[in-house]
């Protein structure tokens, strides 16, 4: 069982960053390829950013492409989420999440075995 927890969240202005943690639990977290959802409310969770077990392959949703950026860090068990030039519609409960047996970072959440609590981000105009 894989814990994580994201931390980070807050508000801020239009055009701000905000960076996002998700610490895990499991000592094998390097095997985990991990990611990056957001749920706005009334919506389903969507893809925002993957990154491959190693961290040498990434990936984002074209809405995040250019402003935010994914990586990890396998000897701290964490995953971060830099956003910056942050708008009103990246308002959203963050999650990160986890899984294994995959190369790239499956877009459908269904994939995913392990998810974190959810950290909010807030976007004022």
């Amino acid at each position: 069982q894989v814990q994580l927890v994201e931390s980070g969240g807050g508000l801020v202005q239009a055009g701000g960053s905000l960076r996002l943690s998700c610490a895990a639990s499991e000592r094998t977290f390097s095997s985990y390829l991990m990611a990056w959802f957001r749920q706005a409310p009334g919506k389903e969770h969507e893809f925002v950013a993957g990154i491959s077990q190693r961290g040498d392959s990434t990936e984002y949703a074209d809405s995040a492409k250019e402003r935010f950026t994914i990586s990890r860090d396998n000897a701290k068990n964490t995953v971060y989420l830099q956003m910056n030039e942050l708008k009103p519609e990246d308002a959203a409960v963050y999650y990160c999440a986890a899984t294994v047996f995959v190369s790239r970072p499956p877009r459908d959440p269904s994939r995913y075995v392990y998810w974190g609590q959810g950290t909010q981000v807030t976007v004022s105009s």
